[in-house]
């Protein structure tokens, strides 16, 4: 979408569902992520959509949606880093994994929250099934510290608070998803419960088509 603001974000990759996670998504996000993969449905290829969500964001700007033993809760800290040590973790074949990796920390499949989809229309040239993510910025020592770092596939890197989103030049489909991240975060006052409402977009005859699954 040239000279639109978008999201990161890309195809997941056959690799992504191994790649070891500090924490994973939860039950309710992991069932809502497999719904409509039918027969081809699993817990892999739904933690796969969540880690590409993780890749992608850091191939583009440099993020880490990450998280350490010294991250963790004091109960949890000596099992995670034995797992950070463990020889069970080996490091993906994927250049962008093996820079994200490098740090010792491991992706925070955990602190995405799955809000919402959009699914391309049969016909376009270009089609899209996207998911898409809540993650919050000041829970994550990582983010909090971060630059954001343009890659060369997306420039002018900003943050927006959520109540700028109204000014961005952006896509029909990204503006009405940016408008369920609000409405979620303003009725939960920041507090997102453990079963979310998922909205799916698609496009039917012409028209938007908003599902709640």
């Amino acid at each position: 979408m040239p000279g639109k603001f978008v999201f990161p974000g890309g195809r997941a990759e056959a690799g992504d569902g191994a790649v070891t996670a500090a924490t994973e998504l939860s039950e309710n996000d992991t069932q809502k992520l497999m719904t409509g993969m039918g027969t081809r449905a699993s817990q892999r290829r739904a933690r796969a959509l969540g880690l590409c969500a993780i890749r992608e964001t850091f191939e583009e700007t440099g993020l880490r949606i990450a998280r350490t033993s010294f991250d963790r809760p004091n109960s949890d800290q000596t099992s995670f880093a034995k797992r950070l040590s463990s020889t069970n973790i080996i490091m993906p074949d994927n250049k962008d994994w093996c820079a994200f990796l490098e740090r010792g920390a491991l992706p925070a499949l955990g602190d995405l929250r799955y809000f919402a989809r959009a699914v391309t229309p049969p016909g376009n040239v270009r089609r899209f099934d996207a998911r898409f993510f809540i993650a919050f910025r000041d829970s994550l020592p990582e983010l909090e510290r971060a630059s954001l770092v343009p890659s060369g596939e997306l420039e002018d890197l900003d943050w927006v608070t959520i109540d700028e989103v109204d000014k961005l030049d952006v896509a029909r489909i990204t503006q009405a998803i940016l408008k369920e991240a609000r409405m979620l975060l303003t009725e939960t006052r920041l507090d997102l419960p453990a079963t979310l409402p998922v909205a799916q977009y698609s496009k039917r005859h012409g028209r938007f088509v908003r599902e709640v699954i």
